[in-house]
């Protein structure tokens, strides 16, 4: 659930955000640059020598360089993982593999020129994807037609789907009508009462109009709740104190949110200033890096955020991979790590499963991609998506811990909010 990008990079002023970001950034990209990525890789269909290429678009810089962080990171550690066991195997013989990342400094252009080089620059044979709709899908276009194979994360799978029908680009996330339910299915399973009162405040990003104009109020009629107050603002408001004080006026015991992290940061500090202290506080996109809690402190602990993994889930590997990110850079962990590092697994495994660098035996071999993962599941459907099974995360002392469902939380609810 991600909005536009456009111009969102003066919203890092924010709260002293844009300083937060470039040190947080720094110090995933120090840790996690063992020289598996690098410039090198001219030779045809992607291998020189005794070396394959591949390449991937991120944000690096900019408004979205919070994610960025992560699937650098996630990216990264699964090739050095084959790397260390010596390559991917094609054609007999093992091949060290070279990841070659590009910034796209969350501009949509900067994606399309990003992936442009590393199908003509660089001649990678296959691809890996930046983050959100509006990163994600322009450079995916790109690799479709030029028939470069491209698994991504990081893109809901209907704003995937939206696009077009794709051929050569493959998604691996949640599916935005799952996530948009879990609030109601949180409070449900642990009986908690409230006036029934819901605000719903979102961007006018391509995720904020569906989730907040039409799935949150779905899902909150289906329920028995009341919307009381539905505001929509631009990706580059910094003032929300008329939509606070209209959620505040209308009794609204949940606050239903929207909006990327400086933007989130921001509302959740003006409800502060107004006194304005909902029972429930659900903050989409804005609450999962975890400069959203580091900007806010004690006001972050009991904000919501869904998503689609946690280390406390029964998928192999998944406490070790959040500990091994913590214990390079750290930082608290990100469900976003867990995506990235799928999404470069399925791609090297379909490269050793195509047994060529060829384009069409890689494609045809991430279609025929079923097994467990880190993020649990993943096989593709016939419109190259693979939908991860959500869960509620809640902000709590510094982390976010999983609090539905409740079979394997890490923590009760924290109920009504501090």
């Amino acid at each position: 659930m991600y909005g536009n990008v456009a111009s969102r990079t003066r919203l890092l002023a924010l709260a002293g955000l844009s300083a937060l970001m470039a040190a947080s950034l720094a110090a995933c990209n120090t840790s996690s640059s063992s020289g598996t990525a690098g410039s090198g890789g001219s030779g045809v269909g992607g291998a020189t020598g005794s070396t394959i290429t591949i390449g991937a678009d991120i944000p690096l810089s900019g408004a979205l360089a919070f994610f960025g962080g992560y699937q650098n990171w996630g990216y990264k550690h699964a090739v050095q993982q084959i790397n260390a066991a010596g390559g991917v195997e094609v054609g007999g013989k093992k091949h060290k593999v070279n990841l070659v990342i590009l910034d796209d400094s969350s501009e949509a252009s900067t994606a399309v020129t990003n992936i442009e080089s590393l199908i003509t620059r660089y001649h990678a044979s296959a691809l890996l994807g930046s983050c959100t709709p509006p990163l994600v899908n322009p450079g995916a276009l790109i690799a479709e037609r030029n028939r470069v194979p491209m698994v991504t994360g990081c893109d809901p799978i209907l704003a995937f789907e939206s696009v077009k029908k794709w051929q050569w680009v493959w998604d691996l996330f949640f599916y935005e009508p799952d996530l948009a339910q879990l609030p109601f299915e949180t409070l449900k399973s642990y009986g908690s009462t409230t006036n029934k009162k819901i605000a719903i405040l979102h961007d006018n990003g391509p995720d904020g109009l569906v989730v907040g104009g039409t799935l949150w109020p779905k899902y909150a009629k289906a329920n028995g709740y009341n919307i009381v107050a539905n505001v929509s603002f631009t990706t580059t408001a910094t003032d929300f104190s008329a939509a606070v004080a209209q959620a505040q006026s209308k009794g609204a015991q949940i606050v239903l949110v929207d909006a990327d992290t400086p933007q989130a940061v921001a509302i959740r500090k003006q409800m502060s200033t107004a006194g304005y202290s909902p029972k429930v506080l659900v903050a989409e996109k804005g609450a999962e890096p975890f400069q959203y809690s580091t900007a806010l402190a004690k006001l972050a602990n009991g904000t919501l955020v869904g998503g689609y993994w946690s280390p406390s889930l029964p998928y192999q590997g998944a406490s070790q991979l959040a500990s091994l990110y913590q214990q390079q850079t750290g930082n608290s962990y990100s469900q976003h790590i867990a995506d990235s590092y799928t999404a470069a697994q399925v791609l090297l495994q379909a490269i050793s499963s195509a047994n060529s660098t060829s384009n069409t035996a890689i494609n045809t071999a991430i279609g025929k991609t079923h097994g467990q993962y880190v993020v649990g599941p993943v096989s593709f459907d016939a419109l190259h998506a693979a939908k991860l099974n959500v869960v509620e995360l809640q902000w709590q002392n510094g982390k976010t811990v999983q609090v539905w469902p409740t079979t394997d939380a890490q923590a009760k609810l924290l109920f009504p909010a501090p």
